[in-house]
């Protein structure tokens, strides 16, 4: 059976795209949508990094974001934790050219790891175009994320918020019983098939209604405690 293709919609545009033409169509999106308010009022543009960010496991789950670059890496995590990821108030780390930056570092290598930095950084400090570094939530029953730097220009507007550029629709998920939409998902089997219920066919499985998460658009659907 041929895979769908996984689409997206411009937060620009509002028009709808595959995941593969997405970077390309943002180009130039954000080229026509660009304007100069701030610069009238004496307000200097601002560097930002275009950030691609998806499921390093799951990569129909995805993300187009615009990032201040003088944000710094706990923002960054502040604001995947608060889209994608925040369920219990797990731990969580980022990994840049093999440094880990942790939002609790361990500072010394006295139980076998590697030490690890904080997440102070500024994003221009630890960044460039190019550059492919992960975010890992909750090392138990982790969500690990890809994320790459795409592109870099000015914003004006002195906004310091990330904005969404993009974002992806709901994966087709079918019902593995019944074939209609799949709303509940049981934690327990969610890598072992059959795990991907409609509401009607849940009833019958046999983990139990306290089994199951629902059907949610994050890279961490059915895991831990994470319901959107």
């Amino acid at each position: 059976m041929k895979k769908p293709i996984s689409t997206g919609n411009c937060g620009l545009c509002r028009r709808k795209f595959s995941k593969s033409a997405m970077t390309r169509h943002l180009k130039s999106c954000r080229d026509q949508s660009s304007t100069t308010p701030a610069e009238s009022k004496g307000v200097a543009p601002a560097k930002t990094f275009h950030v691609l960010v998806e499921g390093r496991f799951l990569p129909d789950f995805w993300l187009h974001l615009e990032v201040p670059a003088a944000a710094t890496l706990e923002k960054l995590d502040r604001f995947l934790r608060a889209i994608w990821l925040e369920c219990c108030g797990h731990m969580s780390a980022f990994t840049i050219g093999g440094t880990r930056y942790s939002v609790s570092p361990n500072r010394d290598s006295f139980f076998g790891g590697p030490r690890e930095q904080n997440m102070k950084q500024k994003l221009y400090e630890v960044l460039s175009v190019g550059t492919v570094f992960e975010h890992e939530y909750d090392f138990g029953t982790p969500t690990v994320l890809k994320l790459k730097v795409v592109d870099e220009r000015e914003r004006t507007g002195g906004s310091t918020d990330i904005a969404v550029l993009a974002r992806n629709d709901l994966p087709s998920i079918v019902c593995e019983t019944c074939g209609q939409p799949a709303t509940q998902v049981c934690s327990g089997c969610i890598w072992n098939a059959p795990a991907w219920f409609c509401d009607k066919c849940a009833k019958d499985h046999e983990c139990g209604e306290e089994m199951f998460l629902p059907v949610v658009n994050s890279p961490r659907v059915g895991t831990c405690g994470y319901c959107g």
